[in-house]
């Protein structure tokens, strides 16, 4: 089986998009990621969720997690306001990993070992330089484990 065959429409936002709505678009469809076009359209990062509930943590409880326990219940509840008036290009780290893209061609092994080396939930499949759509893990699971 290729990427191609194994790849999913997904959601997709832009650098420019809101930080907010990219954060509501990975809540509502509970995604372990997004991928993030440039001006292009051509994939140029991935989003992963991890990466968005970072921003909900002020950096200092990041630096000391015991200090998670002291905050109030009002804190918490307007921790996503962290994330009001920031674009997705925000949210991104600055040093940039390798981007898990993968060929329209590329089999199941060649995608897995992909995802694997760079420890990412997803893969953007190109064809051409453009989106063919996605490839999570629970997808190459979900095939992987059929048996032949």
């Amino acid at each position: 089986m290729h990427a191609n065959e194994m790849a999913e429409k997904f959601p997709v936002v832009e650098q420019g998009s809101s930080a907010l709505e990219a954060a509501r678009l990975l809540a509502h469809n509970r995604l372990p990621g997004l991928v993030v076009t440039g001006e292009d359209g051509k994939p140029c990062a991935i989003l992963p969720a991890s990466q968005v509930v970072r921003f909900l943590v002020p950096a200092y409880v990041q630096d000391d997690p015991s200090l998670a326990g002291v905050l109030s219940e009002s804190m918490a509840d307007h921790a996503a306001d962290a994330l009001g008036g920031k674009t997705v290009r925000q949210l991104l780290p600055a040093q940039r990993p390798e981007l898990p893209v993968v060929r329209a061609d590329d089999t199941l092994i060649e995608v897995a070992a992909t995802m694997a080396r760079l420890r990412c939930p997803l893969a953007a499949v190109v064809d051409g330089g453009g989106l063919v759509g996605v490839i999570t893990a629970s997808r190459l699971l979900e095939l992987a484990l059929v048996p032949h």
